[in-house]
């Protein structure tokens, strides 16, 4: 279907791909992995025409039709939610943004005299939108927008009041309610919440079209994909199977070429100490000869390229008393809508409570009325003696200073620690050679919220919230930080949309909504893994 053959590709003195080939058969659903700045996105570009190799060929049939899903969505205004869903739909989408306008005309009483034009074109019009299927689309619409999250008042609203990342839930409906052939997907999970995370799972996996995607939701990758495409210096390596057996697969072929290059690089020392002791004996000068022409021939076998991956250990953080944070017969409401009615909870030193539920449950409203950022309209909230809170959410990414450089922050926010201590702290984030020097304006939202996590981390506070930790977060970076933070001696309260994380650090759960989105919060007393095995859904309301 869409096939790299022998292609080039280098920015600069940056190498991306070097006779780098691979192809995208129909109905497959492959994972595309590597480091940052491996080329993945100059993969995609190149098959929708927006790059070109330097060298070889990228093959894409004609009649091919594409869906693109990637991170910078368009500026969108002046029509409905589900319109601007609805416009990705070819012929079906401009037929229905014609008869919305067919309407209005029809209701422009300044149009009078042109009603029997309007009248005849407002009938062709429909009729060929029932022939195409287009009222069973509105349906189709709805159905993927309530997947993705989306209130009846909301598909129905502006999509123009949406913030940033509800217009990328709309321009991800928009490019599956396309149908394409083939479907690309740039970090699809980044803006969803657990729930749209599942629904979409599903989702992919009844589509027909062959699905190319980046993921740092290992969860996720392992329930869609069937194969694993790996750039990695250079190279297109193709793994049978999800991320997890790449992983171990990829483990089983290091091992193998350390094997390999541990014994050709005896047999060179060994050959290489015969040449060494008789190159100056007459005799022997027919042999040596013969075994230096030999070793110039043979292949060298090159070492794997182990990705460093940084440890650091953190500091624990003081003592605090029992009751870290005492909830008690707290109200909030928003307008008409109560979001707690006489909420009560008691956290203790220890715990980590993961928060669960729906969009607009409150999730976020209870960190930060924990976290001081938000009062409730009535009741108390009460934070113990000796705790030291420590409060991330995205907002925490405009406290950093852009004009400085990622050495800068840390040394200025630390001035009294080694230069060793800061450069291990922010190895351990991703943060290695010149990204050092990289101005914080220039930070994508991702390393961002590598510096902010570091920056809490090195000297933590003994009560962490946090919302969305894992937005952004690579793969290797988000099990670092549940490495670390399993072995953190304090109390926890967060909101992740992450598997891995919820598996890896809850203790307890606190299910906001249940199973209709109205029920009083539900705490359970164990840890996520025990949740999903006692509910049998994974999030409130959607059923595993």
């Amino acid at each position: 279907m869409i096939s790299f053959n022998r292609i080039n590709k280098q920015y600069g003195r940056q190498i991306l791909f070097v006779d780098a080939a691979f192809q995208l058969n129909p109905g497959e659903r492959v994972g595309l992995v590597g480091p940052n700045g491996a080329g993945k996105t100059t993969l995609f570009k190149m098959i929708v025409g927006e790059e070109t190799p330097d060298d070889g060929d990228v093959s894409v049939p004609k009649r091919l039709t594409i869906g693109y899903f990637r991170q910078d969505v368009e500026e969108m205004a002046g029509r409905s939610v589900l319109d601007e869903a609805i416009a990705g739909s070819g012929r079906v989408g401009d037929l229905h943004h014609e008869l919305e306008e067919l309407n209005h005309a029809m209701a422009d009483p300044e149009r009078v005299g042109d009603m029997d034009r309007i009248l005849a074109r407002f009938g062709e019009v429909q009729e060929e939108y029932e022939h195409l299927g287009g009222y069973a689309l509105e349906s189709q619409a709805r159905e993927v927008l309530h997947g993705l999250g989306f209130a009846d008042d909301q598909i129905d609203g502006d999509v123009g009041a949406l913030s940033g990342g509800w217009k990328m839930r709309v321009a991800m409906a928009r490019v599956l309610l396309g149908r394409p052939d083939v479907l690309l997907m740039d970090e699809p999970t980044n803006h969803l919440d657990i729930e749209s995370i599942i629904w979409l799972e599903d989702f992919l996996k009844t589509m027909s079209a062959s699905l190319l995607m980046t993921s740092h939701d290992r969860d996720f990758m392992n329930r869609v994909v069937t194969r694993i495409a790996e750039i990695d210096d250079g190279e297109i390596t193709v793994y049978s199977g999800n991320y997890d057996f790449y992983e171990r697969e990829r483990a089983i072929r290091e091992t193998n070429k350390e094997a390999a290059y541990a014994r050709q690089q005896a047999m060179l020392a060994k050959e290489q100490r015969f040449i060494d002791r008789f190159k100056a004996q007459a005799a022997k000068a027919a042999q040596v000869q013969s075994r230096v022409k030999a070793l110039e021939k043979i292949e060298k076998v090159e070492p794997p390229k182990r990705r460093r991956v940084v440890n650091f250990d953190f500091r624990q953080p003081s003592r605090s008393g029992e009751q870290v944070a005492v909830i008690e017969g707290i109200d909030k409401s928003y307008g008409r809508r109560i979001v707690y009615d006489g909420f009560s909870l008691t956290i203790r030193r220890g715990e980590r409570w993961c928060v669960m539920g729906r969009n607009g449950a409150g999730k976020t409203t209870l960190l930060k009325m924990v976290a001081g950022a938000l009062r409730p309209d009535d009741g108390r909230i009460e934070i113990g003696p000796s705790v030291r809170l420590g409060y991330f959410a995205q907002q925490a990414l405009d406290l950093l200073t852009p004009d400085l450089t990622v050495w800068e922050q840390v040394e200025k926010d630390f001035p009294h620690e080694s230069i060793g201590m800061l450069r291990n702290l922010l190895g351990a984030f991703q943060f290695s050679g010149d990204d050092v020097e990289k101005k914080i304006r220039a930070l994508s939202g991702g390393e961002k919220t590598r510096l902010v996590m570091a920056r809490m981390l090195l000297d933590p506070p003994n009560f962490l919230v946090l919302d969305e930790p894992t937005n952004h977060l690579d793969l290797a970076t988000k099990e670092m930080l549940v490495n670390a933070l399993t072995n953190f001696d304090g109390t926890m309260l967060f909101v992740s949309h992450d598997r891995s994380f919820l598996r890896g650090l809850s203790n307890r759960v606190l299910e906001l909504g249940g199973e209709t989105g109205t029920d009083s919060p539900h705490p359970y007393p164990g840890s996520y893994v025990e949740y999903v095995q006692r509910t049998g859904h994974e999030a409130p309301g959607v059923h595993a």
